[in-house]
């Protein structure tokens, strides 16, 4: 198998072939003057088995997988990695005459099979003209959350949808877990407190398929401080963290940011590549 990464996938790509006991094939890319982008695999892969990894959190990256998966059309067989899907979350209309953004997206991907990893919105794998399969990372993120050797910890989902998450991060590790709750006392005020635990004393780990401005879970943060937890830690599949979100949680108070490599950044501590890797040994 050739494995391929995209421009936003590199390091990820790179360290699933690593996995895989094979080199990644080398690909150019560039723009010309005009701003439009330029793509280059190096390397013939005409009736070669080929996996393609690229996210797409920008525009611009959803136009790199697009001329990726036309480079390989000589390919014996196309496999699509998407870690990251950028407008999964655009997943239904909500005022006449929007677009169904997920959906448009999805029916541009044309391979033999489409990976995505704990993608938004599971809805949208429908949208895809092949089979598609969603990977989870729940088991790795609980894995790196353990050989933290934290003391007593509480891992809490920001709110009751993500605690299916949050369970599964858990999961064989003997974490206690709960979800975040809203009550409100009157007109104006609002009251946030875990669910079912009591966080006081106690290293907490807010736990979340992604980041991405950081607003609520900086309120998070501050609640569970005021209330007495001692550390507050964040981890996260996807470490979107636009704009200055990272600012505005560690003004909170957070202790770190864990997140993986679907998007290379920072605090992408731990890699998806062996849950990619996994995958495709078994087709």
């Amino acid at each position: 198998m050739k494995i391929i990464g995209g421009p936003a996938s590199q390091l990820l790509a790179s360290r699933t072939a690593r996995a895989l006991g094979i080199e990644p094939v080398l690909s150019e890319f560039n723009r010309f003057p005009d701003g439009e982008l330029y793509l280059r695999i190096a390397e013939d892969i005409e009736n070669e088995r080929v996996t393609l990894i690229q996210s797409t959190p920008t525009d611009s990256d959803l136009v790199s997988l697009l001329q990726l998966i036309d480079a390989c059309e000589g390919a014996k067989e196309l496999n699509v990695v998407i870690p990251y899907m950028g407008y999964a979350r655009q997943d239904k209309k909500f005022k006449p005459g929007e677009p169904i953004s997920a959906r448009a997206i999805a029916r541009c991907i044309r391979a033999d099979r489409v990976f995505t990893i704990n993608i938004h919105e599971k809805s949208v794998l429908e949208h895809f003209p092949g089979p598609a399969e969603n990977l989870d990372a729940a088991k790795l993120v609980g894995e790196y959350i353990s050989g933290l050797n934290l003391e007593n910890p509480l891992l809490i989902a920001p709110d009751s949808g993500a605690e299916g998450l949050v369970k599964r991060v858990s999961s064989g590790l003997g974490f206690d877990y709960d979800h975040l709750e809203k009550t409100r006392l009157s007109g104006d005020t609002v009251v946030i407190k875990t669910k079912n635990l009591d966080a006081t004393g106690r290293n907490v780990v807010l736990v979340d398929d992604m980041i991405a401005t950081g607003g609520t879970m900086a309120e998070s943060i501050k609640m569970l401080r005021s209330q007495g937890a001692a550390d507050v830690y964040i981890a996260c599949v996807h470490p979107v963290l636009a704009r200055n979100a990272a600012l505005r949680l560690f003004n909170a108070g957070v202790k770190d940011i864990l997140g993986t490599d679907t998007l290379e950044r920072a605090e992408s501590r731990l890699s998806v590549a062996p849950l990619i890797a996994d995958a495709l040994k078994g087709l």
